[in-house]
């Protein structure tokens, strides 16, 4: 993974897991948000998956706007496009047999509430409206849980919701939406509780990466987090199509350790050769979700943490290309 067209090539590789679930489905899948930093690779993961399985359904990625680029990248993995802002209304949308649903507000929601409500559980409902029959997989977050012990293994899908701040309480409105249309139309669902995918480009690992490389401050007040990589998310996402019920199935999507963010710093540091710098202390909670439903359903990531900091180190000393968009892991109050 040291060009761009080596990562784009990992994170949309599907496995032979991905393919033989894939085959058991058919009808045109849709991605409501690819142009996110999830979808494009999902997206043609998806097609490719479909392709290996014989399969000819179409796979349509819909986005407000893409850039050039990303729509040509797209179109020449065929995948086909469709330009739509979900907020108005969605009938002339593509009909579909299976859903993925990646839209949603996180960052500039402070001072924009209502908008980040408006996109994160009014839009749920529409398209629920749009699609009653298809199997459908909802993103959500694990920020619709509480602060946990450090010691807990984090929380698990059985904990109750204990959002802070408008956006987690947005998140579980849309979960809560998604489900209450599981119940009632009896749409197959699934709902994905992601905590934290990492990639090259974004991600806890990459921000603990440049801040040590910048020589900058690293805060500890949640000191300890979940990764993922996000190939396996995108893996986990396209097998979960099988598994969608009514009601709906929630499940997390985190990695099995709880990783100590002094500990990656330091690892980072050794790689990048500086002493990383540090300020306040670990305090005993921070957001964890415990992952082992995703794992006992689709086995373990397939890369470690310690294979994911070097290559994001490598990445790093590279200056690969990167999103510019961090996750802000750091905030304990919920204000994004």
């Amino acid at each position: 993974m040291r060009t761009l067209n080596e990562l784009h090539e990992i994170l949309s590789a599907p496995d032979d897991a991905v393919v033989k679930s894939i085959a058991e489905g058919s009808g045109d899948l849709i991605l409501l948000g690819v142009g996110g930093k999830l979808g494009p690779e999902l997206a043609i993961m998806a097609r490719r998956a479909m392709d290996a399985a014989g399969r000819t359904d179409k796979v349509i990625g819909v986005a407000r706007s893409l850039e050039p680029a990303l729509a040509d990248r797209l179109h020449a993995a065929g995948v086909e496009t469709f330009k739509a802002d979900l907020l108005d209304p969605l009938d002339d949308l593509p009909d579909a047999a299976d859903v993925i649903y990646l839209a949603g507000r996180k960052f500039g929601t402070s001072g924009a509430e209502s908008t980040t409500w408006a996109l994160n559980t009014y839009l749920p409902g529409r398209v629920c409206e749009r699609y009653p029959t298809a199997r459908t997989v909802a993103f959500s977050t694990g920020n619709v849980y509480p602060l946990v012990a450090v010691t807990s293994g984090g929380a698990d899908e059985s904990t109750p919701p204990g959002p802070i701040g408008e956006y987690a309480m947005s998140c579980l409105g849309r979960e809560r939406i998604f489900e209450h249309f599981s119940r009632t139309n009896g749409t197959p669902t699934a709902i994905v509780r992601l905590n934290y995918a990492v990639e090259m480009r974004y991600g806890v690992l990459l921000e603990i990466a440049k801040a040590v490389r910048a020589g900058l401050s690293i805060d500890l007040a949640m000191g300890n987090v979940n990764v993922i990589w996000q190939g396996d998310v995108n893996s986990m996402t396209l097998r979960l199509l099988e598994h969608c019920a009514a009601p709906a199935l929630v499940i997390n999507a985190a990695g099995p350790e709880t990783v100590s963010v002094r500990w990656v710093a330091e690892q980072f540091g050794a790689l990048l050769g500086r002493k990383p710098i540090f300020t306040g202390e670990e305090r005993p909670t921070a957001l964890l979700s415990n992952g082992t439903r995703g794992h006992d359903l689709f086995g373990y990531p397939s890369l470690p943490v310690r294979t994911l900091i070097e290559h994001t180190a490598e990445w790093v000393l590279a200056k690969g290309a990167v999103h510019g968009k961090d996750s802000h892991f750091q905030q304990r109050d919920g204000r994004f």
